[in-house]
Protein backbone atom coordinates (compact mmCIF):
# COMPACT_ATOMS: atom_id res chain seq x y z
CA UNK A 1 0.00 0.00 0.00
CA UNK A 2 1.41 3.41 -0.93
CA UNK A 3 1.91 6.08 1.73
CA UNK A 4 -0.83 8.27 0.22
CA UNK A 5 -3.30 5.40 0.13
CA UNK A 6 -2.42 4.38 3.68
CA UNK A 7 -2.92 7.99 4.82
CA UNK A 8 -6.36 8.02 3.18
CA UNK A 9 -7.31 4.71 4.79
CA UNK A 10 -6.47 6.05 8.24
CA UNK A 11 -8.50 9.20 7.63
CA UNK A 12 -11.45 7.01 6.61
CA UNK A 13 -11.05 4.93 9.77
CA UNK A 14 -11.10 8.05 11.95
CA UNK A 15 -14.16 9.41 10.11
CA UNK A 16 -16.02 6.10 10.32
CA UNK A 17 -15.35 5.70 14.04
CA UNK A 18 -15.67 9.34 15.13
CA UNK A 19 -18.88 8.74 17.12
CA UNK A 20 -17.41 5.78 19.00
CA UNK A 21 -14.17 7.69 19.67
CA UNK A 22 -16.24 10.44 21.25
CA UNK A 23 -18.79 8.45 23.25
CA UNK A 24 -17.08 5.13 23.98
CA UNK A 25 -13.67 3.95 25.17
CA UNK A 26 -13.72 0.67 23.25
CA UNK A 27 -11.26 1.99 20.64
CA UNK A 28 -9.00 3.81 23.09
CA UNK A 29 -6.14 1.37 22.53
CA UNK A 30 -6.38 1.72 18.74
CA UNK A 31 -6.34 5.50 18.32
CA UNK A 32 -2.63 6.21 18.68
CA UNK A 33 -1.40 3.23 16.60
CA UNK A 34 -3.79 4.20 13.81
CA UNK A 35 -2.70 7.84 13.89
CA UNK A 36 0.94 6.83 13.85
CA UNK A 37 0.30 4.40 11.00
CA UNK A 38 -0.99 7.32 8.95
CA UNK A 39 2.22 9.27 9.60
CA UNK A 40 0.52 12.10 11.47
CA UNK A 41 2.97 11.96 14.39
CA UNK A 42 5.95 12.42 12.04
CA UNK A 43 4.76 15.76 10.64
CA UNK A 44 7.20 18.55 11.51
CA UNK A 45 9.82 16.15 12.87
CA UNK A 46 13.26 16.33 11.15
CA UNK A 47 13.90 13.61 8.59
CA UNK A 48 17.25 12.72 10.12
CA UNK A 49 15.38 11.81 13.31
CA UNK A 50 12.87 9.61 11.50
CA UNK A 51 10.22 12.22 10.83
CA UNK A 52 8.58 13.56 7.69
CA UNK A 53 10.44 16.88 7.78
CA UNK A 54 8.99 20.37 7.89
CA UNK A 55 8.43 22.43 11.01
CA UNK A 56 5.88 22.95 13.78
CA UNK A 57 3.33 24.35 11.33
CA UNK A 58 3.28 20.95 9.61
CA UNK A 59 2.47 19.41 12.97
CA UNK A 60 -0.40 21.88 13.32
CA UNK A 61 -1.68 20.91 9.87
CA UNK A 62 -1.60 17.22 10.79
CA UNK A 63 -3.60 17.85 13.97
CA UNK A 64 -6.06 20.00 11.99
CA UNK A 65 -6.57 17.24 9.42
CA UNK A 66 -7.43 14.76 12.18
CA UNK A 67 -9.65 17.29 14.00
CA UNK A 68 -11.80 17.69 10.88
CA UNK A 69 -12.82 14.07 11.43
CA UNK A 70 -12.61 13.60 15.21
CA UNK A 71 -11.60 16.00 17.95
CA UNK A 72 -10.98 13.05 20.30
CA UNK A 73 -8.40 11.60 17.89
CA UNK A 74 -6.79 15.01 17.39
CA UNK A 75 -6.65 15.51 21.16
CA UNK A 76 -4.65 12.29 21.41
CA UNK A 77 -2.39 13.42 18.57
CA UNK A 78 -1.85 16.81 20.20
CA UNK A 79 -0.73 15.29 23.51
CA UNK A 80 1.50 12.80 21.72
CA UNK A 81 3.00 15.35 19.33
CA UNK A 82 3.56 17.85 22.15
CA UNK A 83 5.62 15.26 24.06
CA UNK A 84 7.62 14.60 20.88
CA UNK A 85 8.21 18.35 20.57
CA UNK A 86 9.56 18.47 24.12
CA UNK A 87 12.15 15.85 23.21
CA UNK A 88 13.03 17.70 20.00
CA UNK A 89 13.69 20.86 22.01
CA UNK A 90 15.58 19.07 24.79
CA UNK A 91 19.35 18.93 25.17
CA UNK A 92 18.99 15.38 26.53
CA UNK A 93 20.05 13.53 23.38
CA UNK A 94 20.13 10.10 25.03
CA UNK A 95 16.49 10.39 26.13
CA UNK A 96 15.48 11.52 22.65
CA UNK A 97 17.40 8.67 21.02
CA UNK A 98 15.92 6.05 23.33
CA UNK A 99 12.28 7.15 22.95
CA UNK A 100 11.73 8.93 19.64
CA UNK A 101 11.51 5.92 17.30
CA UNK A 102 8.88 4.27 19.50
CA UNK A 103 6.92 7.52 19.73
CA UNK A 104 6.89 8.06 15.97
CA UNK A 105 5.73 4.49 15.35
CA UNK A 106 3.03 4.71 18.03
CA UNK A 107 4.52 1.90 20.11
CA UNK A 108 5.15 4.40 22.91
CA UNK A 109 2.46 6.89 23.96
CA UNK A 110 3.64 10.40 24.79
CA UNK A 111 1.64 12.72 27.03
CA UNK A 112 2.04 16.23 28.33
CA UNK A 113 1.49 17.01 31.98
CA UNK A 114 2.83 20.52 31.43
CA UNK A 115 -0.51 22.31 31.51
CA UNK A 116 0.08 23.08 35.19
CA UNK A 117 3.56 24.39 34.36
CA UNK A 118 2.22 26.60 31.56
CA UNK A 119 -0.36 28.07 33.92
CA UNK A 120 2.33 28.53 36.58
CA UNK A 121 4.50 30.31 34.02
CA UNK A 122 1.63 32.71 33.37
CA UNK A 123 1.17 33.25 37.12
CA UNK A 124 -2.16 31.42 37.24
CA UNK A 125 -1.43 28.62 39.75
CA UNK A 126 1.44 27.06 41.74
CA UNK A 127 3.26 23.93 40.62
CA UNK A 128 1.70 20.71 41.88
CA UNK A 129 4.76 18.42 41.73
CA UNK A 130 7.76 18.69 44.07
CA UNK A 131 11.10 16.89 44.47
CA UNK A 132 13.22 16.25 47.55
CA UNK A 133 16.91 15.30 47.36
CA UNK A 134 17.98 11.94 48.78
CA UNK A 135 21.64 11.43 47.99
CA UNK A 136 22.07 11.25 44.20
CA UNK A 137 18.37 10.65 43.71
CA UNK A 138 15.37 12.94 43.66
CA UNK A 139 12.15 11.71 45.20
CA UNK A 140 9.08 13.17 43.53
CA UNK A 141 5.55 13.64 44.85
CA UNK A 142 2.53 15.38 43.38
CA UNK A 143 -0.34 15.07 40.96
CA UNK A 144 -1.47 15.75 37.40
CA UNK A 145 -5.27 16.09 37.53
CA UNK A 146 -5.97 15.85 33.79
CA UNK A 147 -3.65 14.26 31.21
CA UNK A 148 -4.47 12.87 27.76
CA UNK A 149 -2.97 9.88 25.93
CA UNK A 150 -2.23 7.90 29.07
CA UNK A 151 -2.61 4.57 27.28
CA UNK A 152 -3.22 1.70 29.67
CA UNK A 153 -0.73 -0.24 27.53
CA UNK A 154 2.03 2.16 28.64
CA UNK A 155 3.03 5.81 28.35
CA UNK A 156 5.63 8.51 28.97
CA UNK A 157 4.52 11.84 30.42
CA UNK A 158 6.37 15.14 30.78
CA UNK A 159 5.89 17.27 33.89
CA UNK A 160 7.51 20.25 35.62
CA UNK A 161 8.97 19.56 39.05
CA UNK A 162 9.58 22.17 41.75
CA UNK A 163 12.69 21.43 43.82
CA UNK A 164 12.49 21.96 47.56
CA UNK A 165 16.24 22.57 47.85
CA UNK A 166 16.03 25.90 46.05
CA UNK A 167 17.48 24.65 42.76
CA UNK A 168 15.64 25.61 39.54
CA UNK A 169 12.38 23.93 38.63
CA UNK A 170 13.01 21.32 35.95
CA UNK A 171 11.03 19.27 33.42
CA UNK A 172 11.27 15.48 33.47
CA UNK A 173 9.81 12.42 31.82
CA UNK A 174 7.90 9.92 33.93
CA UNK A 175 6.97 6.41 32.83
CA UNK A 176 3.83 4.37 33.42
CA UNK A 177 5.97 1.63 34.96
CA UNK A 178 7.60 3.94 37.52
CA UNK A 179 7.17 2.62 41.05
CA UNK A 180 4.94 5.12 42.85
CA UNK A 181 3.15 6.39 39.74
CA UNK A 182 -0.58 5.71 39.79
CA UNK A 183 -2.92 6.26 36.84
CA UNK A 184 -6.58 6.79 37.70
CA UNK A 185 -9.47 5.29 35.80
CA UNK A 186 -10.44 7.31 32.75
CA UNK A 187 -12.13 10.57 33.70
CA UNK A 188 -15.93 10.45 33.21
CA UNK A 189 -15.99 12.90 30.31
CA UNK A 190 -19.23 13.66 28.43
CA UNK A 191 -17.31 13.08 25.17
CA UNK A 192 -13.73 12.45 24.01
CA UNK A 193 -13.97 9.07 25.78
CA UNK A 194 -11.35 7.27 23.66
CA UNK A 195 -8.66 9.85 24.43
CA UNK A 196 -7.20 7.93 27.39
CA UNK A 197 -7.67 10.98 29.62
CA UNK A 198 -6.99 10.32 33.30
CA UNK A 199 -5.25 11.70 36.39
CA UNK A 200 -1.81 10.79 37.74
CA UNK A 201 -0.62 10.60 41.34
CA UNK A 202 3.11 10.52 42.11
CA UNK A 203 4.15 9.06 45.47
CA UNK A 204 7.88 8.91 46.23
CA UNK A 205 8.87 8.32 42.62
CA UNK A 206 12.66 8.03 42.23
CA UNK A 207 14.11 10.14 39.43
CA UNK A 208 17.61 10.62 38.07
CA UNK A 209 19.23 12.98 35.57
CA UNK A 210 18.73 10.60 32.62
CA UNK A 211 15.02 11.45 32.68
CA UNK A 212 15.42 15.25 32.73
CA UNK A 213 14.09 16.99 29.62
CA UNK A 214 15.09 20.52 30.69
CA UNK A 215 17.24 21.55 33.66
CA UNK A 216 15.66 24.98 34.03
CA UNK A 217 11.94 25.13 33.34
CA UNK A 218 11.72 28.92 33.68
CA UNK A 219 14.17 29.36 30.79
CA UNK A 220 12.97 26.44 28.67
CA UNK A 221 9.17 26.72 28.88
CA UNK A 222 8.88 30.11 27.11
CA UNK A 223 10.76 28.60 24.15
CA UNK A 224 8.55 25.51 23.91
CA UNK A 225 5.24 27.22 24.80
CA UNK A 226 4.56 28.46 21.23
CA UNK A 227 4.66 24.87 19.94
CA UNK A 228 2.60 23.61 22.90
CA UNK A 229 -0.20 26.13 22.34
CA UNK A 230 0.28 26.30 18.55
CA UNK A 231 -0.18 22.55 18.10
CA UNK A 232 -3.22 22.78 20.36
CA UNK A 233 -4.68 25.43 18.04
CA UNK A 234 -4.72 22.84 15.27
CA UNK A 235 -7.67 21.20 17.03
CA UNK A 236 -9.74 24.38 16.74
CA UNK A 237 -8.70 25.01 13.13
CA UNK A 238 -9.77 21.54 12.00
CA UNK A 239 -13.09 21.56 13.88
CA UNK A 240 -14.02 25.05 12.65
CA UNK A 241 -13.12 24.13 9.07
CA UNK A 242 -15.34 21.03 9.18
CA UNK A 243 -18.31 22.89 10.70
CA UNK A 244 -18.10 25.64 8.08
CA UNK A 245 -17.86 23.09 5.27
CA UNK A 246 -20.94 21.29 6.61
CA UNK A 247 -22.75 24.62 6.87
CA UNK A 248 -21.90 25.52 3.26
CA UNK A 249 -23.05 22.15 1.98
CA UNK A 250 -26.34 22.39 3.91
CA UNK A 251 -27.34 25.73 2.43
CA UNK A 252 -30.54 25.48 0.44
CA UNK A 253 -33.82 27.24 -0.16
CA UNK A 254 -34.51 29.83 2.49
CA UNK A 255 -31.03 29.68 4.01
CA UNK A 256 -29.01 31.67 1.49
CA UNK A 257 -28.85 34.51 4.00
CA UNK A 258 -26.20 32.48 5.83
CA UNK A 259 -23.81 32.45 2.87
CA UNK A 260 -22.19 35.74 3.78
CA UNK A 261 -21.68 34.92 7.50
CA UNK A 262 -20.13 31.60 6.47
CA UNK A 263 -17.78 33.42 4.09
CA UNK A 264 -16.80 35.90 6.80
CA UNK A 265 -16.16 33.07 9.28
CA UNK A 266 -13.93 31.30 6.75
CA UNK A 267 -12.01 34.54 6.25
CA UNK A 268 -11.54 34.92 10.01
CA UNK A 269 -10.32 31.35 10.20
CA UNK A 270 -7.82 31.82 7.36
CA UNK A 271 -6.51 35.03 8.94
CA UNK A 272 -6.04 33.42 12.38
CA UNK A 273 -4.32 30.40 10.85
CA UNK A 274 -1.96 32.62 8.84
CA UNK A 275 -1.09 34.66 11.93
CA UNK A 276 -0.42 31.46 13.85
CA UNK A 277 1.82 30.00 11.16
CA UNK A 278 3.71 33.26 10.70
CA UNK A 279 4.31 33.59 14.45
CA UNK A 280 5.53 30.00 14.75
CA UNK A 281 7.87 30.29 11.76
CA UNK A 282 9.40 33.59 12.91
CA UNK A 283 9.45 32.48 16.59
CA UNK A 284 7.95 35.82 17.56
CA UNK A 285 5.67 34.17 20.14
CA UNK A 286 8.65 33.47 22.37
CA UNK A 287 8.74 37.21 23.13
CA UNK A 288 5.12 38.01 22.26
CA UNK A 289 3.06 35.52 24.23
CA UNK A 290 0.07 37.90 24.15
CA UNK A 291 -0.16 37.47 20.38
CA UNK A 292 -0.26 33.69 20.75
CA UNK A 293 -2.95 33.80 23.43
CA UNK A 294 -5.04 36.17 21.32
CA UNK A 295 -4.98 33.72 18.41
CA UNK A 296 -6.04 30.83 20.64
CA UNK A 297 -8.94 32.93 21.98
CA UNK A 298 -9.92 34.02 18.47
CA UNK A 299 -9.95 30.42 17.23
CA UNK A 300 -12.22 29.34 20.07
CA UNK A 301 -14.59 32.15 19.11
CA UNK A 302 -14.53 31.03 15.47
CA UNK A 303 -15.32 27.44 16.49
CA UNK A 304 -18.37 28.63 18.45
CA UNK A 305 -19.57 30.67 15.47
CA UNK A 306 -18.88 27.86 13.00
CA UNK A 307 -20.86 25.21 14.88
CA UNK A 308 -23.73 27.68 15.31
CA UNK A 309 -23.73 28.36 11.57
CA UNK A 310 -23.79 24.62 10.89
CA UNK A 311 -26.84 24.28 13.15
CA UNK A 312 -28.63 27.19 11.47
CA UNK A 313 -27.83 25.92 7.98
CA UNK A 314 -28.90 22.35 8.76
CA UNK A 315 -32.04 23.35 10.61
CA UNK A 316 -34.22 20.89 12.49
CA UNK A 317 -32.53 17.89 10.88
CA UNK A 318 -29.48 18.59 13.03
CA UNK A 319 -31.54 17.68 16.09
CA UNK A 320 -32.56 14.26 14.78
CA UNK A 321 -30.39 11.44 16.07
CA UNK A 322 -30.64 9.56 12.77
CA UNK A 323 -29.39 12.50 10.72
CA UNK A 324 -27.63 14.88 13.07
CA UNK A 325 -25.31 12.62 15.05
CA UNK A 326 -22.26 14.15 13.38
CA UNK A 327 -23.47 17.63 14.25
CA UNK A 328 -24.27 16.57 17.82
CA UNK A 329 -20.71 15.32 18.24
CA UNK A 330 -19.25 18.52 16.79
CA UNK A 331 -21.44 20.54 19.16
CA UNK A 332 -19.94 18.62 22.11
CA UNK A 333 -16.46 19.03 20.63
CA UNK A 334 -16.99 22.78 20.25
CA UNK A 335 -18.01 22.96 23.91
CA UNK A 336 -14.70 21.33 24.82
CA UNK A 337 -12.50 23.85 22.98
CA UNK A 338 -12.83 26.73 25.52
CA UNK A 339 -11.85 24.53 28.47
CA UNK A 340 -8.74 22.87 27.00
CA UNK A 341 -5.90 23.89 29.31
CA UNK A 342 -4.97 26.68 29.30
CA UNK A 343 -8.67 27.53 29.13
CA UNK A 344 -10.02 30.66 27.48
CA UNK A 345 -10.80 32.15 30.91
CA UNK A 346 -7.23 31.47 32.05
CA UNK A 347 -5.80 32.94 28.84
CA UNK A 348 -7.87 36.09 29.23
CA UNK A 349 -6.65 36.44 32.82
CA UNK A 350 -3.05 35.96 31.69
CA UNK A 351 -3.52 38.53 28.92
CA UNK A 352 -4.85 41.01 31.46
CA UNK A 353 -1.68 40.54 33.55
CA UNK A 354 0.56 40.96 30.51
CA UNK A 355 -1.17 44.17 29.48
CA UNK A 356 -1.18 45.55 33.03
CA UNK A 357 2.57 44.99 33.26
CA UNK A 358 3.24 46.68 29.90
Amino acid sequence: MTAAREFLEIERWIEANAEDLDLESTLAADVLPRIAEGGFARAGVPRDLGGAGGDTTDGVRAISAVAERSLAASFVLWGHRAYIEFLLQSTNESLRESELAGLLSGKIAGATGLSNAMKSLAGLEPLQITATSHGNQLVVDGKMPWVTNLRVEGFKVAAAVDRRDGQPTFVASFSSDDHGLERSADLPLMGMRSSNTAAIKLSEVNLDSRRVIADNAAEWLPRVRPAFVGLQCGMSVGLARRCLREASEALGAGRGILAQPITFANQRLARAENLLFDGLKTRQFENNVAGLFEIRIELASIVAEAVSLELQATGGKAYLTTVGSGFGRRWREAAFVPIITPSIVQLKAALQKVRSAA
